[in-house]
């Protein structure tokens, strides 16, 4: 018996041509797709990268207790698990966040590991000199932008690519240990991901015009861009999904090869999607997980029952570490929320009622396979909000002495093992409750458009909502933070959605024109870190932005103009970008030169 799984990230099923799309060039994913159980209803779980991948680890919910970290001492690990019951595990991958401080723990629970360097501004190649950056729709201009356009220099053809690279080791491998017994193997990509790099090969099949800027990285924001430059961007995003369909087809010929869709599981899979202009944004995170991000494509050949077809049955992602436990003869751990699909591959068996997700300090959704309901704190503090951890890290940096000032040895959680935790506050990267609470009946509104208000379907979405939260051990302070009870029924006055709806309809309102406000020497279009050095239009910035009155958002957004904030956050409402621009207008003295 042995597995292999190919993992990709921010793969969107909407552009998949299993999942209905007729327009992108991927012929090994509609291969794939007639060889394999093709799951019409996965989501992910916890938001984004490694809490997935925790998720997947573990076997249960990362986000309700911690945001972006590493796995923790009292945590169950499927690779390791396998380990120790005799299965050689080995990862190859190109995804550097494993080698950053919030993922350290999760590649040394295999039995062997690769890596292959230079994606996504990965800490590569050592340059002093500046490298030539073309002209750019993007905003970047951080360390992370100069570093990937050190990288490129170095991807000049498709076999110097990381993803390339990485697939060769996987099939390697493969090769190398045809004929051997209980071996997993894990192939994990880190593309489609954004920056959208791939090769003329790859490119050829998108022909369109565009004379523009270079632009194949989209902020994570509205969209602001032109109509030209969004489908532009999506073409890069298609061009390097036909890269990674290649990369999927190599994979299927190794199979067909060395005969091994006799005894070998393949699961297909990714962490979430991407949104590509849909809604109105780029990106994941401060919106709400939309259906593009979070319902995701999921391909499953068990060669016991070898069964293929479509699956109606509502999985998540953190039943791939218990499929995976099942497959060997290994039983998942009492903490395990996530379920074995041996049956549902088989005869499309039922595993759960609702599935749940979200990302930490964000909405907490649940959906039963038709509705999604997504709630929204119920207050705009976004609090109470903890972090419960023993590996103090965020995804690129150790939490500082002032973070860990706060923190108190709590008892242990139901999932810890005995082992107590630092409770300490924490911090979301936006604000659910800018969107509000939102409910969406996906089978009469499959773009979520149109947001219902109906209180005997919310009552109901709450209620299995609720029910999932106590089943995943959340902390009180969860049920506090989204105005839900810890115990006891769920009731009309528990109801968030009619109250909230001016909120999620403020939040639908497009952003003004540029052109709308004066670019005077102290304006909208002047960055906050300029306006902040003017007590005046200090005063002004405070008045209107009084988020920006916290040192930590204010050094991470410092570079951005007002105008620019708005469309990076949704708590920027065009209202305050008016008043903050009147505020302005009769200053005149420019602000103190960056120095």
């Amino acid at each position: 018996m042995r597995a292999v799984m190919v993992m990709f990230d921010s793969l969107n099923r909407r552009l998949l041509p299993p999942y209905g799309c007729d327009w992108t060039h991927a012929p090994h994913f509609a291969r794939l797709a007639e060889r394999t159980a093709v799951f019409d209803n996965c989501y992910g779980g916890s938001m984004p990268c490694m809490p997935a991948r925790r998720e997947m680890h573990t076997g249960r919910h990362n986000f309700l207790h911690r945001s972006w970290g590493p796995l923790e001492p009292f945590d169950d690990s499927v690779p390791e698990m396998l380990g120790r019951d005799g299965v050689y595990t080995h990862l190859v991958t190109d995804h550097q966040h494993y080698w950053e401080d919030g993922g350290a723990t999760y590649h040394q629970r295999y039995g062997s590991f690769e890596f292959f360097r230079g994606q996504e501004g990965d800490k590569w190649k050592g340059q002093v000199a500046d490298p030539d950056i073309p002209e750019s729709l993007s905003w970047r201009d951080g360390p992370l932008w100069r570093q990937d356009w050190v990288n490129r220099q170095y991807l000049a053809d498709v076999a110097d690519h990381p993803q390339t690279r990485t697939f060769d080791a996987g099939l390697e491998f493969l090769a190398t240990n045809r004929t051997e017994d209980r071996w997993f193997l894990q192939i994990e990509c880190f593309d489609p991901h954004e920056p959208f790099y791939s090769y003329a090969e790859h490119k050829k099949h998108y022909p369109h015009d565009w004379d523009g800027p270079h632009f194949d990285w989209p902020d994570y924001k509205r969209v602001t861009e032109a109509p030209a430059a969004v489908e532009h961007a999506r073409n890069e995003y298609a061009a390097l999904l036909t890269m990674c369909d290649a990369s999927l087809g190599r994979v299927l010929d190794a199979f067909d090869t060395y005969g091994l869709w006799d005894d070998t599981l393949l699961i297909v899979c990714t962490d979430h999607g991407f949104l590509l202009g849909e809604h109105g944004w780029w990106g994941k995170n401060v919106q709400p997980w939309y259906d593009e991000n979070i319902h995701t494509p999921l391909f499953l050949w068990d060669p016991r029952t070898r069964a293929t077809g479509r699956r109606a049955a509502l999985v998540q992602t953190v039943d791939i570490g218990p499929t995976l436990l099942e497959f060997f003869g290994v039983e998942r751990t009492p903490d395990m929320q996530g379920r074995a699909l041996a049956g549902t591959v088989a005869q499309d068996t039922p595993v759960r009622r609702a599935g749940l997700f979200g990302v930490f300090g964000g909405h907490v959704n649940v959906t039963d396979g038709r509705y999604v309901y997504m709630r929204a704190c119920k207050d705009p503090t976004n609090q109470p909000l903890y972090e419960h951890t023993l590996m103090p890290t965020h995804m690129n940096t150790r939490f500082s002495p002032a973070e860990l000032a706060d923190a108190v040895l709590a008892p242990p959680l139901p999932f810890t093992k005995g082992a107590p935790v630092l409770r300490l506050p924490g911090f979301a990267v936006g604000n659910p409750y800018t969107f509000g609470t939102l409910l969406f009946d996906l089978q009469t509104d499959p773009e979520q458009q149109r947001p219902l208000v109906d209180a005997e379907l919310e009552l109901r979405m709450a209620t299995l909502l609720t029910e999932a939260l106590r089943e995943g051990d959340a902390p009180a302070d969860q049920f506090e933070r989204l105005g839900l009870p810890p115990e006891g029924p769920v009731t009309t006055d528990h109801l968030l959605a009619r109250a909230q709806r001016p909120l999620a309809e403020a939040a639908a309102e497009p952003l003004p024109d540029p052109a709308a406000f004066p670019d005077t020497p102290l304006s909208v279009h002047t960055p906050v870190r300029r306006l902040m050095r003017h007590d005046a239009a200090r005063e002004a910035v405070l008045t209107h932005l009084p988020m920006l009155t916290s040192p930590g958002l204010l050094s991470m957004v410092g570079a951005l103009s007002p105008l620019r904030l708005a469309a990076m956050s949704p708590a920027v409402r065009p209202a305050q970008l008016h008043t903050l621009a009147e505020a302005l207008r009769p200053l005149t003295e420019p602000a103190p030169a960056d120095g």
